[in-house]
């Protein structure tokens, strides 16, 4: 009796403001030796108003009355750079700005540190500008030498100019920036103040040692911060660093205590923090639950995720509610206000309207957690980005640390990506389908922000500081597009699947550098095409040139393995020679791995093989061992139909009828919900046999019928698929081949991008990990990794 080849199981991996262009027309603006001034005959001021250009006094003759119009002329124009700034004319702001530092006449150290640092704010949060942000602060860091008090400007200044030197990818500069920063507070008699700029410089030592993969010294840092924390008796700020670890620690992952430690110390902070300040901590439950997430999957615990799947997916919609709830409100009072602007209103409609005002503030109040008089003008940065409204960005912890992992969308796209995940295996097809279209329209909405739409052909051509949260938004991308194709596979929609791998291999085609790590994904899923289509060669190739192409000793087992199921599939000694020459090194280290993902897949493989080879009993002894295992920790309906379908064809070849058509049944039920054809198909052929062997010719006549409209519904989807101009390409024994940048243009890219990751969550989505070396494209550069917040 012929075996029909089985469906390989689809089990998955799981813009701001530029203003280049016009301070290049008014190179005087960030000309940076303000202070140089050229000596001129002495003159008087006038007793009234602005002194005139070139007037100039040396500060120890200038009296009392001069500094205060000094300062009244300084208080003018920061006034009047908040008026454009809130009006949108940042450019016109920075003018205001600059016109202090490159007066003729010299103000008072303090007023020119707080101006540069208002300066490079700005550039920072609406511009890309990074270098000339740099030079305002450098600036800044001089004249504060000479200043022996302004502990609060200082540390500031400091911690601006870490973020700026982060931006550039000046990761010693920035590390030696942190240190004389942390010293500074630590020295500092400022009490409460002082022991939160520490575990702000905690904070970014721990990101920036993070990027040279100093795991160990990232951990430390961050356990002095926590213990700051703890000193202060404050939880939120514990659990800040205490979520962070356990992100490090995640991203290392060299002992299974040590994470499950940090998990343990999670649940602890969190459970000491009052329950009516946990609603108020969104940004620490998204973060705390994701990275939950991240641990139980790595251990394949999906029964544990999927609770905390279920509490994030609530917690998104509940904020989403109250944003659509703010801007109600936030509407209401435009219009009110609009209302109150009349002159021709009656006292008693002005006083009705006013209070009315008045409690529509108060809510708007109560729920954004702030008044409409905003925060000080010094706000951190926002790392080149277009500054977010509240209720876009999810705060980890309080100023002046105002830590963000991700931008709340990302953050969100990542919940989404997550429900499809633990949907999909569950045959929860329509829901993934929903979720994914939502995801792919809010990251395509984001890139387009960040500068990435039809135009942009390459990373090359995007704004330097906008590459690694592109590389973010791109992964994210990555991600959903791999599960649609793994959803429309196991659905045997092929023409489907092959428009979204298409889409993915476009992505990488254009953004080869950011997306390095998706080559091998890519790979492996042409492998699994290739498979469904039954082009058995094609898919072996495949995916070993997957296996290749990845670091990660998991994604190279599971693509071993399933290049062993093709070659058994293609029928023969000498294919199954090569079948057992890549299952024999996984089967042998199987127990070795985190998890059971890959012992699962091996035992099916492998017992797979000694059916083929007839070795009947051994063969029941190891599938029924992956079934158990795949039952019991991963909830894979479609690979447990599969186990399914092998155990009862071998039940069948053992004559045990009675339990043949026991598991044939549950096979055929889980296959139909799964709509996956091709088991279908197994299935009902074997059913055929089973009903020959117990001279059941109804049944068999019934079961043939149905036999023969799905073989007939399978060819057509098949000759569909082959009929596409996508259909060679894709299976073509031949890599991708993407346009050769530049050395230069490489270094540009590669050292803002989120690179050398492995494209299993939590890696690819804002935790990078060092490789121990990069890419074959790009052996020859020395090229440092960095990024934004990565902890």
């Amino acid at each position: 009796m012929g075996y029909p080849s089985p469906q390989l199981m689809i089990f998955g991996p799981l813009n701001g403001l530029d203003l280049r262009t016009q301070n290049q027309n008014n190179a005087q603006l960030f000309d940076h030796g303000g202070l140089k001034k050229k000596k001129k005959k002495k003159k008087t001021l006038p007793p009234l108003g602005v002194p005139r250009r070139g007037v100039w006094r040396p500060r120890k003759e200038r009296s009392e009355s001069e500094r205060e119009i000094m300062e009244e002329v300084a208080e003018g124009l920061w006034g009047l750079a908040d008026h454009h700034e809130k009006k949108g004319a940042i450019g016109k702001a920075v003018k205001c700005l600059e016109a202090i530092c490159q007066s003729q006449v010299s103000f008072l150290p303090i007023v020119e540190v707080k101006t540069r640092l208002r300066i490079a704010t700005l550039l920072l949060k609406h511009s890309h500008n990074v270098n000339h942000a740099k030079s305002h602060l450098e600036r800044s860091q001089l004249l504060l030498k000479s200043i022996p008090s302004c502990f609060e400007l200082k540390c500031r200044a400091h911690s601006l100019l870490s973020q700026c030197y982060h931006l550039v990818g000046a990761i010693p500069s920035q590390k030696q920036i942190l240190n004389k920063g942390l010293a500074l507070a630590a020295s500092s008699g400022e009490g409460f103040s002082a022991k939160l700029w520490y575990c702000n410089f905690s904070s970014q030592l721990a990101n920036a040692l993070i990027i040279e993969g100093d795991y160990q010294g990232s951990i430390s840092a961050l356990e002095g911060g926590l213990d700051c924390a703890s000193a202060i008796f404050y939880p939120e700020l514990q659990m800040f660093f205490a979520t962070s670890i356990l992100h490090v620690h995640l991203m290392q992952w060299d002992d299974v205590n040590l994470v499950e430690g940090a998990i343990n110390k999670c649940n602890e902070v969190w459970e000491s923090i009052q329950p009516d300040k946990r609603q108020q901590c969104i940004g620490l439950l998204f973060y705390n639950e994701l990275l939950h997430i991240f641990y139980l999957l790595r251990i394949c615990n999906y029964k544990d995720a999927a609770q905390h799947v279920e509490t994030l997916d609530a917690a998104m919609k509940a904020d989403m509610q109250q944003m659509q709830h703010v801007q109600e409100l936030t509407k209401e009072l435009n219009a009110l206000n609009l209302s109150l602007s009349r002159s021709d209103l009656q006292y008693k409609e002005r006083s009705a309207l006013s209070k009315k005002q008045a409690q529509l503030e108060e809510q708007l109040n109560n729920i954004t957690g702030h008044s409409s008089a905003g925060k000080e003008s010094l706000e951190p940065a926002y790392f080149g980005n277009v500054k977010r409204a509240w209720g876009d960005k999810l705060e980890l912890a309080p100023p002046p640390i105002d830590g963000e992992w991700l931008p709340k969308s990302a953050v969100y796209a990542l919940v989404e990506l997550m429900v499809v995940i633990f949907g999909r295996p569950k045959g929860l097809f329509k829901e993934c389908g929903k979720r994914i279209q939502s995801g792919l329209q809010t990251i395509q909405d984001e890139l387009v922000k960040l500068g990435i739409s039809d135009g942009v052909r390459a990373e090359v051509d995007l704004q330097h500081s906008a590459i690694w949260m592109a590389g973010v938004y791109l992964m994210l991308l990555m991600h959903f597009l791999e599960n649609k194709v793994a959803v429309e596979l196991t659905q045997s929609e092929f023409v489907e699947a092959q428009e979204a791998l298409v889409q993915m291999r476009n992505w990488f085609i254009r953004f080869p550098t950011i997306l390095q790590a998706c080559e091998s994904v890519i790979e492996m899923l042409r492998g699994q095409y290739a498979h469904s289509v039954g082009s058995y060669i094609e898919a072996a190739f495949h995916f070993v040139e997957a296996g290749k192409l990845t670091q990660s000793k998991s994604m190279q087992a599971m693509c071993q393995i399933y290049a062993a199921v093709s070659y058994i599939c293609l029928g023969g000694p000498e294919s199954s020679a090569q079948a057992l020459d890549l299952i024999g090194p996984v089967y042998q280290m199987m127990d070795s791995f985190v998890g059971v993902r890959e012992k699962t897949t091996v035992l099916f493989a492998y017992g797979f093989l000694l059916m083929r080879q007839q070795n009947l009993q051994e063969a029941r002894v190891r599938l029924a061992t992956g079934l158990q295992i795949t039952h019991s920790h991963l909830g894979n309906l479609q690979l447990v139909s599969q186990y399914l379908t092998i155990l009862g064809n071998l039940a069948l070849a053992l004559h045990d009828t009675g339990q043949a058509r026991e598991i044939l049944r549950s096979a055929l039920t889980l296959s139909k919900k799964l709509y996956d054809i091709p088991t279908q198909i197994w299935v009902l052929t074997n059913l055929t046999a089973l009903y020959q062997q117990l001279g059941e010719k109804g049944s068999e006549m019934e079961n043939d019928e149905y036999l023969s409209k799905k073989r007939a519904d399978l060819q057509n989807r098949l000759h569909d698929a082959c009929s596409s101009i996508h259909h060679i390409e894709i299976i073509d024994k031949s890599r991708i081949q993407v346009h050769q940048l530049h050395e230069l243009d490489v270094k540009r890219a590669m050292a803002s991008a989120s690179m050398r990751v492995n494209l299993d969550i939590p890696e690819s989505v804002g935790i990078s990990a060092s490789a121990p070396a990069p890419s074959s494209r790009l052996m020859d550069l020395d090229i440092g990794r960095r990024g934004k917040r990565k902890i």
